[in-house]
């Protein structure tokens, strides 16, 4: 082999240089982070007290069997009714812009949590809850923003911190919850003579994410850019008429309908237009979206599952812990998360990949879950010792690999997308799919822990097995 054949082979290879990283935007990116925290606060901030509401609202007659299914359904509402409206909100992101849409959804959050908090009838939390998942569409839309501001070189380091505005949220939620709900008998020297929290318990656990959502209003109106390019502005749409030379509402709000656009030449498509609805359903995009939906499920089922299990009496399969003990626990486990998003994912996915980091973690949901009765016979047996605080700090050690599959997942989700202008639409998509699935999850979950515990059952064992447990850590 002559000296110029070899030059000619590895010329190819001496040319492709490694592309040039992007800097992330953290001025921006900064702050859909922070905008990110108004859900996750708001869902997870009654984890705590939910069990105890429930009780003392009265709902359950007294019955302990029933306490994990109304929990449930708390949990399961707000998603229910969010896989309702998430689609239209992202959708409709793409032609009014993102701003408008996030701005929509943090009034509802804000609205529905201070009614949440002074709502004193089981029906009174239903319609809360409902409205607080109805009104709210920003997770989508966040992620879409999230997309349009970075690129293939950066993507991946951004979206690790994806999951930490939850895993925050996750942390500053329970603590929140356990902290504050009943102030009157916790702080008496602050609250004990305020009738208002007397009479309304958790108000005040309530209105902090509803005051973090009116706060990130005014943070989005001023400072957030908006990431799509010729937006149509809302008063447009309040002021269309049905004429053959105004755009319809339904057009406007991304129906798959004919909608006047600029023409196309003949075998080309548009990368700037939102697709239909109907051009989205490829195989990428529903492999995507059914991942993320597997994912969903398993993870809302142990988040809300968690809280039942550490607050059921010890001899009916739980830990018998406080509000307080719960919340603080669930604060270490989403530090615990959180840390090691930042710390470890960007760099496992581009040492493993994003589809062996997902099946990994789908895979540690397993031993997770099997921790539960495990941990239970081993406070049954020795009460409150060290082997049980090691065994729950295993379960939330395990559980960071779980909680990894979100970063991977989003980047397949982004890669499905047909075109840029339709991401918003594809995140809605995907978002719809997983609210249903974290409708489903807490109800199914938490039902099948009360059909555990019912002395009817005894499939954890019933209240007969023990006839006193360890008084609960404060």
């Amino acid at each position: 082999m002559t000296v110029v054949e070899r030059s000619d082979e590895e010329t190819p290879l001496l040319r492709k240089a490694k592309p040039t990283k992007t800097p992330i935007p953290w001025a921006q990116l900064s702050i859909l982070l922070v905008l990110q925290l108004a859900e996750p606060l708001t869902s997870q901030v009654i984890s705590p007290f939910a069990p105890d509401l429930i009780r003392n609202i009265g709902i359950t007659g007294g019955d302990e069997a029933k306490v994990g299914y109304y929990v449930g359904l708390m949990h399961s509402l707000f998603f229910a009714t969010q896989a309702l409206t998430v689609l239209h909100w992202s959708r409709l992101s793409d032609r009014v812009g993102r701003k408008p849409v996030i701005m929509i959804g943090l009034l509802g959050l804000s609205l529905s949590m201070y009614s949440f908090g002074m709502s004193r009838t089981f029906w009174g939390l239903v319609v809360s809850r409902s409205l607080n998942g109805a009104l709210n569409g920003n997770i989508g839309v966040l992620k879409s923003m999230m997309a349009e501001i970075t690129d293939s070189t950066n993507i991946a380091e951004a979206y690790a911190y994806l999951p930490l505005a939850w895993m925050t949220g996750g942390t500053l939620g329970p603590m929140i919850g356990g902290l504050l709900s009943r102030p009157h008998e916790r702080f008496p020297i602050l609250f004990g003579h305020n009738e208002f929290m007397a009479r309304y318990p958790y108000f005040l656990a309530c209105a902090v994410p509803a005051t973090f959502s009116v706060l990130a209003f005014f943070v989005t109106m001023i400072f957030l850019k908006e990431t799509v390019k010729s937006p149509i502005s809302l008063r447009r749409i309040f002021t269309l008429r049905k004429s053959k030379a105004n755009l319809t509402l339904q057009n406007v709000a991304g129906a798959d309908g004919p909608r006047p656009v600029v023409p196309i030449a003949p075998g080309k498509t548009s990368s700037s237009e939102p697709l239909p609805l109907r051009a989205l359903l490829t195989s990428r995009v529903m492999i995507s979206a059914g991942n993320y939906a597997l994912l969903a499920i398993a993870d809302i089922s142990y988040r809300t599952v968690l809280p039942v299990w550490m607050s059921t009496p010890i001899a009916l399969g739980g830990l018998g812990l406080s509000p307080q003990a719960i919340g603080a626990l669930l604060s270490v486990y989403g530090i615990t998360n959180g840390t090691m998003q930042i710390l470890t994912f960007s760099k496992a996915v581009g040492y493993f990949g994003p589809k062996k980091i997902y099946v990994f973690g789908m895979a540690a949901a397993l031993p997770v879950f099997a921790l539960m009765p495990v941990t239970n016979f081993v406070v049954r047996e020795q009460g409150y010792s060290t082997a049980l605080w090691a065994l729950l700090a295993l379960q939330c050690f395990i559980s960071v690999a779980t909680n990894f599959c979100y970063g991977s997942v989003f980047i397949f989700i982004t890669a499905s997308s047909p075109n840029k202008a339709s991401l918003g639409s594809v995140n809605g998509l995907s978002q719809m799919s997983v609210s249903v699935m974290r409708a489903i999850g807490p109800a199914m979950a938490n039902s099948l822990f009360s059909l555990s515990i019912d002395e009817s059952h005894h499939l954890l064992g019933g209240c007969s097995s023990i006839s006193s447990s360890p008084s609960s850590p404060s």
